[in-house]
């Protein structure tokens, strides 16, 4: 009885599975499904074409390029580097540690603002004046704690490498 209803399988049948392979990866099972029904798809398009391709064939062929490019996708999958982890993907003082940033409004008595794109954030550190570039190293809250960072100066360069004028 299976063997007479391979016998007369259509390519509706291979495309039907195909469609099934699709939406179950749309659940999110890792790309395997998108190969098995692309390859489903694949084996109904060459049906269509082909209407006498036995049903053994079929099945070789649709096996063929299930485990091909099943493989394909692991392998991709193994060789491609990781995404770093977005644990602090909605927490965005979180994403501003070790970030430098310029004083937009002088930190005076350990309180001060910067800019950080188009919105202003409090900071807590070290007396600095307007434009100062200061790092952010901890989060309390909604105040960003920074320290000064240093810069150097050309003139100091020159002056360590003891350049002759």
């Amino acid at each position: 009885m299976l063997i007479e209803w391979l016998s007369h399988i259509s390519f509706w049948v291979w495309f039907g599975i195909g469609l099934f392979c699709l939406i179950v990866e749309v659940f999110g099972t890792g790309g395997y499904f998108l190969w098995i029904g692309i390859s489903a798809g694949t084996v109904g398009l060459l049906k269509w074409l082909f209407p006498n391709l036995s049903w053994e064939f079929q099945l070789i062929i649709f096996s063929l390029i299930a485990l091909i490019s099943a493989y394909s996708w692991w392998r991709y999958l193994k060789h491609k580097p990781s995404l770093p982890n977005q644990s602090n993907l909605n927490q965005r003082s979180q994403q501003l540690l070790g970030r430098c940033y310029v004083v937009s409004e002088a930190i005076v008595g350990g309180r001060g603002k910067i800019k950080v794109g188009d919105s202003f954030w409090m900071v807590t550190g070290p007396d600095s004046p307007e434009g100062a570039q200061v790092k952010v190293v901890a989060v309390n809250g909604m105040q960003l704690q920074v320290e000064a960072v240093k810069s150097r100066s050309i003139e100091n360069d020159v002056q360590e490498k003891k350049i002759p004028d």
